[in-house]
C-alpha cells in the first residue's frame, strides 16, 4: 500500500473512534503491538534527539527501494506515536515519503492539537529522521 493508501485507513480509523480518549487508547494499543527493542537496537546511534523519552529508529537492511525501520520508545504513548509513524512511512518508497505532507495529515487527523508541545516536538523529531531515511535511500 501506498503511504497515501496508509494515512486514508489512518484517517478512516480516528474518525470512527468517538473522541481523544478512545484516540489515545488506539495509538496506546498500536505502541504495544511493536516488536521489543534489541539491547543492540537501544544504542545512541539510533537514538532520536529531540525526544523527551527515549526514541529509537533502526534502519533495516535490504529493503531494496522501500525505506525500513524498526523503532521503539521507553514510554507508553511515544511507543504508539512511533507505531503510527511505522503504519505510516515503514516499507515504503523514500520519494513517497519525501512528498507526503505529513504536518498536514496530523492537523487533519488532529494530532497536533492533541498533543502536548513535548510531545509534538519529539513526533517532528521522529518524523524527520524517517525523512532523513528517506533522503539517503533516494541519493
Amino acid at each position: 500500500m501506498s503511504v497515501q493508501t496508509q494515512a486514508d485507513e489512518i484517517r478512516d480509523t480516528f474518525a470512527f473512534l468517538d473522541d481523544w480518549e478512545a484516540r489515545y487508547e488506539h495509538i496506546i494499543d498500536l505502541g504495544k503491538s511493536l516488536p521489543a527493542m534489541s539491547a543492540d537496537d537501544m544504542q545512541d546511534v539510533y537514538k532520536v534527539p529531540g525526544c523527551a523519552s527515549q526514541v529509537w529508529i533502526v534502519p533495516e537492511e535490504g529493503s531494496g527501494s522501500l525505506v525500513s525501520f524498526r523503532a521503539g520508545s521507553d514510554a507508553i504513548l511515544v511507543s504508539g506515536l512511533i507505531a503510527l509513524l511505522a503504519e505510516l512511512f515503514n516499507n515504503q518508497p523514500g520519494s513517497e515519503i519525501l512528498e507526503f505532507d505529513a504536518p498536514a495529515f496530523f492537523s487533519e487527523i488532529g494530532l497536533d492539537e492533541a498533543l502536548s508541545a513535548q510531545r509534538a516536538n519529539g513526533l517532528r523529531s521522529m518524523l524527520g529522521r524517517i525523512q532523513n531515511l528517506a533522503r539517503a535511500q533516494t541519493e
